[in-house]
């Protein structure tokens, strides 16, 4: 079952486009910090503090694919980036729930407007129909479809 799992998972992240790893990337930072959160609540401090370790490394990525300089939100949004680093660096070693809540509440907005942005590009970016189809579908009879069959 994992190996058939993890293949699933790698062939998913080896096909997605960049919009798309950005948003399952979003995804699991919101699921690692919800679960050190759920965690905490129970007194398991040692997986709250492996969930905000891969939290970091996800936060960390996210800083160093990020490109200041194409647009004028990149420094804000490193800004934020950098914060919610450090928060949870913070909070790992202090075990401190609250801090974790603090992260839930920027990472949850964050991951949303980045589904929306992936989906903004996804929708500009659908392929438009081939001149030949679209040539033969304004010379076909009514009713029929693209192979001449109703």
């Amino acid at each position: 079952m994992y190996d058939a799992r993890s293949r699933y998972v790698a062939a998913s992240v080896e096909t997605a486009s960049p919009a798309r790893l950005l948003t399952m990337l979003c995804d699991r930072l919101l699921l690692d910090v919800q679960r050190a959160a759920h965690a905490l609540g129970a007194g398991q401090r040692p997986q709250a503090t492996q969930h905000l370790a891969h939290a970091q490394e996800i936060v960390a990525e996210l800083i160093a694919s990020l490109d200041v300089d194409a647009w004028e939100g990149g420094p804000r949004l490193l800004s934020i980036y950098t914060w919610l680093h450090g928060e949870l660096l913070s909070a790992a070693a202090s075990g401190d729930a609250e801090r974790v809540d603090a992260c839930a509440r920027v990472v949850e907005p964050l991951a949303r407007t980045w589904h929306e942005a992936a989906d903004a590009v996804a929708r500009t970016a659908a392929p438009a129909v081939p001149a030949p189809v679209a040539a033969y579908a304004a010379t076909a009879a009514p009713g029929a479809g693209l192979l001449g069959v109703g």
